[in-house]
């Protein structure tokens, strides 16, 4: 029973990386969160307002496969960054995975962008590691649409944004768990570089990082 327990989930984990848009490198996360800030623009009753965009003090950006027969698994990688005295930090390498029990069948990916309201927020990303969304995190759902700009003051350390295409009914964020991947950092860097150094502003991005950069000062 245990073993075939084991070759499903295994099954599940394969799919995943069957289904996961092609993303060999760092390079390739940035260009997808770029794609998926401008997917969100397109939509004007589900953006994000730009009051959101213009008070945060940083943004992760992620997107998540979730594959479902028997249980479920689900894993993703990103970037985060924050705004610095000159606009916005380089990108610092994320990534988020786990296990959901239940009978589960179907398949999602999920865009996702989490907007870091408070300097804690985004600190809680510079200290490497890992960071789990809940609400006692303060993490909540946020306010959407381009005109909604009364009321929309930060009211939680973050806010949570999400999209998916699948079988699924929709992804929830709360309890996921997304931590640093300093390999990817260093790959992507050409050295060994802290997720602190990069999000303050001590470490030069590479020029792939401009477009990100750009596509989230136009907000």
């Amino acid at each position: 029973m245990k073993a075939s327990i084991f070759l499903v989930f295994a099954a599940l984990l394969s799919a995943c990386s069957a289904i996961a848009p092609g993303r060999d490198s760092m390079q390739g996360d940035v260009d997808q969160s770029v794609a998926i800030i401008e997917r969100f623009d397109a939509i004007p009753e589900k953006a994000i307002p730009p009051a959101v965009m213009r008070a945060a003090r940083g943004v992760a950006i992620l997107t998540v496969t979730k594959v479902g027969f028997i249980g479920s698994v689900r894993g993703g990688t990103g970037v985060v960054v924050s705004r610095v005295d000159k606009g916005w930090s380089g990108p610092s390498a994320i990534g988020t995975g786990g296990l959901g029990a239940g009978l589960q069948a179907g398949a999602e990916i999920a865009e996702l962008v989490i907007v870091l309201n408070t300097p804690a927020a985004v600190d809680a990303f510079a200290r490497g590691g890992n960071v789990t969304l809940s609400a006692a995190a303060g993490a909540a759902a946020g306010p959407v649409g381009r005109t909604a700009e009364a009321g929309v003051a930060p009211q939680a350390a973050m806010y949570t944004y999400s999209r998916s295409q699948g079988l699924f009914a929709g992804i929830s964020l709360e309890g996921t768990v997304i931590g640093t991947r300093d390999e990817a950092n260093a790959e992507y860097y050409g050295k060994s570089v802290t997720a602190r150094d990069i999000l303050s502003g001590k470490v030069q991005p590479p020029a792939g990082a401009k477009k990100l950069q750009q596509a989230l000062s136009k907000q």
